[in-house]
């Protein structure tokens, strides 16, 4: 396919960044199309890889050979309370024009598109900082909790459900940036890091992530780090085996060491606390897994297309991550009990 006559001379781009420069910030010069990008895909989100990592969605960018998947990842954020304001398209003065993402202490506009897991369209719900510590927000991304534990639950409504990758135009994104938005266009920016330059760059330079070659469905469309497309997230992976979920059974079994204060009988006292305890955390471990396992079973009957499998896996993870913070405050209610009674708390390990 040819597209030669898709994109502007330099100079006119030039001549289109003063017009609307005022309204839009961050413009990529000279990439400005007349073909409209893809959909944006459906994937699962891969699990945070780390404390201080944030969120950047996939998108469609543009190459020699047309439209490219740069597929989501985690990034460490460059500086302590900033966040990702994402790239997008939109349509001006003819052609789509794309805005290049930027890290800032706000989140600027976007274009008012869906990206998910907290770029819902406007600003970002899936995390936010607290002094030097980022948090995350359950209901919207994928975190551990094991690993991770400055999380927290809020809720979020979506009324933006489509997957358009663009605004403006016909059949785009109608939204405009709020005063807020064109007030964290002027904040102090830095542009996209390194791992996020390379990253595009080993996208664009892989033909599997090329829209002429992927029709839109790109094999790999979300990683844990940049540049790990081996072990990326796709569609097709969104089923009940793959080890990127975290189910129950694939939780570290947590045990309590057994408690020495130098009397027989409260440490006896202790240990039964802590059995039943154990006994209860392992009960409802099982159960839950038996009932995943038979969620998993009944959609592969009824041959589920994929959106519904991430639909299910993406309540699994919430329901696996919820026991787990929930196993975790039960032990440290115990222990906090077994302190506040003889003055000396045993202490908690992994085995």
């Amino acid at each position: 396919m040819r597209f030669g006559r898709a994109v502007r001379s330099i100079g006119f781009v030039f001549l289109l960044l003063l017009i609307t420069g005022a309204a839009f910030a961050q413009v990529g010069v000279g990439i400005n199309i007349t073909l409209a990008p893809p959909a944006l895909p459906v994937y699962e989100q891969p699990l945070c890889p780390g404390d201080g990592y944030i969120w950047n969605p996939g998108y469609w960018a543009w190459g020699d050979d047309g439209y490219y998947w740069v597929p989501g990842t985690w990034v460490e954020a460059p500086e302590v309370g900033y966040l990702w304001t994402p790239p997008w398209w939109g349509w001006e003065g003819g052609y789509y024009v794309f805005h290049t993402g930027y890290w800032g202490p706000h989140v600027g506009f976007y274009g008012g598109i869906n990206y998910g897991f907290g770029y819902f369209g406007t600003g970002f719900v899936g995390g936010r900082w607290q002094g030097d510590h980022f948090f995350y927000n359950q209901s919207v991304t994928r975190i551990n909790v094991v690993n991770i534990h400055n999380v927290y639950n809020e809720r979020v409504e979506v009324r933006n459900d489509t997957h358009v990758a663009y605004n403006g135009g016909r059949g785009g994104i109608e939204a405009r940036p709020s005063a807020a938005e064109e007030a964290a266009a002027r904040d102090r920016h830095i542009d996209a890091v390194a791992a996020q330059r390379e990253h595009m760059d080993a996208a664009r330079s892989n033909p599997d992530f090329r829209a002429s070659t992927n029709h839109g469905r790109p094999a790999v469309m979300a990683t844990d780090r940049p540049g790990n497309f081996r072990g990326g997230a796709s569609a097709a992976d969104n089923h009940g085996g793959n080890a990127s979920f975290v189910h129950p059974k694939d939780m570290p079994v947590e045990h309590m060491d057994r408690p020495n204060t130098g009397n027989a009988k409260l440490d006896q006292k202790y240990q039964k606390q802590q059995a039943k305890l154990e006994s209860q955390q392992e009960k409802e471990r099982n159960n839950l897994q038996k009932q995943q396992d038979k969620e998993h079973a009944q959609m592969q009957k009824q041959q589920a297309n994929a959106e519904r499998q991430q639909q299910t896996e993406q309540r699994h993870q919430q329901q696996t991550q919820q026991m787990a913070q929930r196993h975790t405050q039960q032990r440290q209610t115990l222990q906090s009990k077994q302190v506040n009674t003889h003055g000396a708390a045993p202490r908690e390990g992994k085995h």
